[in-house]
């Protein structure tokens, strides 16, 4: 019992540490701790001490439901976060109280484990659900991956804690029921361990909501400043070097002069490319504020539409919704006008951009789809990765997919891509409801440049 309770609790401290600011990391470690203190309530129950012993077990079985059920609502974005007035995840702990006026009313122990049932069973069977249901649903490969995992490590001791312990203390209070859950507890470590080595998931992909993307993103940003650095520092000197030269050099050498001009365009657009470089993959700090999304793609389309007008490529919007959102608009504006940049880039003879904002469920949708040649099945896990190009000799050096992965996911949404050979690619930005301030009924319908 002893090394079931350290495991557990363990477990839920690397969870926290691992990203405290992830709600579904907190209420993970929550449940976590809930679980554990099952095993420590039977260790100081053997050593005389009931009355402690009897809160603990209370906490084991009353809290850890309502911890997995929030929980898997958050991790599946099912659940708004929650703000100083708004008390939602409160209402699912109501049977909570209700179960500790029952203790208080010193109901027989039976009685106590049917109501316990009653409630828990539901919320047990309701977050295996929407565990199973995200990951069947989820089209973008990493977050399918991890996904995946979080199901099969959670899921099935879910189930055997219900009928090993709720159910099973029903039919018989008395039931000793950790021989059998023990095997499953010690599945979801063995799991948890053998993902962690596997694709770093648990390493824990404890942290459930840990993206492989962001120890990419770090290390590239800080060899690209150190480099960056580097380079200034040495093209500095070529630049006073240069403009020395200039000086000494007599008027009628033309030649040399000419010779000299090259150098210092060379180094001024190698200090504008650094540059360009630094800004796509420098450490992002979000200024958030409700934004009407539509404004703000419009006006983003309108930047581009001399570019894209040169380019013989026509426009096509449609606004089915008029949402606010809560977003950086500097970051989001960059990083759609990177992807309508990525877009025109894959149509070199000219084409059709398709842009689309809509409902999606309870989330925002905004999608921007070109007809270009699109990108082969086996270079789409890569079009994230920093520098990775697909052949086309854009103004971002490959960097603009991973600048908007970047911006999505410190804003709190999603970004997807697909593709099709011949047909082209579409990327979808996605804001979950909780960055959905409100939605104003009605659009603009469609719209064409």
């Amino acid at each position: 019992m002893l090394l079931y309770f350290i495991a557990l609790f363990m477990a839920g401290v690397i969870v926290y540490v691992n990203n405290p600011k992830s709600g579904s990391n907190r209420w993970a470690a929550y449940f976590l701790a809930a679980a554990s203190v099952g095993g420590l309530a039977d260790l100081i129950s053997g050593n005389g001490h009931t009355f402690i012993s009897h809160i603990l077990q209370f906490i084991n079985y009353t809290v850890t439901p309502y911890c997995i059920l929030i929980f898997s609502f958050i991790y599946t974005n099912r659940l708004k976060t929650i703000h100083k007035k708004d008390f939602t995840k409160l209402y699912f702990a109501i049977p909570i109280l209700l179960m500790l006026i029952a203790m208080l009313l010193s109901i027989s122990q039976q009685r106590f484990f049917q109501l316990l049932l009653l409630w828990s069973a539901p919320y047990y069977l309701l977050s295996c659900y929407l565990l199973i249901h995200s990951f069947w649903r989820e089209r973008d490969s990493r977050l399918r991956r991890n996904r995946f995992i979080t199901t099969v490590i959670i899921v099935p001791t879910l189930l055997a804690v219900l009928f090993f312990i709720y159910v099973a203390k029903v039919i018989s209070p008395e039931f000793e029921f950790f021989n059998y859950i023990s095997v499953f507890i010690i599945y979801s470590l063995a799991a948890a361990l053998l993902f962690t080595f596997m694709y770093g998931v648990l390493g824990v992909r404890l942290r459930f909501e840990h993206d492989p993307m962001e120890s990419t993103m770090r290390a590239v940003s800080s060899g690209a400043a150190l480099l960056n650095h580097t380079i200034k520092n040495e093209v500095g000197k070529i630049s006073i070097s240069t403009e020395n030269l200039n000086r000494i050099l007599l008027d009628s050498n033309e030649q040399s002069k000419q010779h000299t001009q090259i150098i210092t365009n060379a180094t001024n657009h190698l200090l504008d490319m650094m540059d360009r470089i630094q800004s796509q993959i420098k450490d992002i700090r979000l200024q958030e504020k409700p934004v009407r999304l539509r404004h703000l793609v419009k006006n983003t389309l309108n930047q581009h539409n001399a570019l894209l007008v040169r380019q013989n490529i026509t426009i096509h919007s449609e606004y089915l919704i008029k949402p606010v959102i809560q977003c950086d608009p500097v970051h989001i504006s960059e990083a759609i006008g990177n992807l309508l940049m990525n877009a025109s880039e894959a149509m070199p003879q000219g084409g059709l951009i398709k842009v689309r904002l809509a409902a999606h469920k309870n989330s925002v949708e905004l999608s921007i789809q070109d007809s270009g040649a699109g990108i082969p099945a086996d270079k789409l896990s890569l079009v994230f990765d920093p520098f990775f190009s697909s052949g086309k000799t854009g103004r971002n050096f490959g960097l603009g997919l991973s600048y908007v992965y970047n911006v999505i996911q410190k804003s709190g949404a999603r970004v997807t891509l697909t593709s099709e050979l011949g047909k082209g690619t579409r990327v979808t930005l996605l804001w979950p409801k909780r960055k959905v301030v409100r939605v104003f009924e009605g659009g603009d319908g469609h719209e064409h440049n």
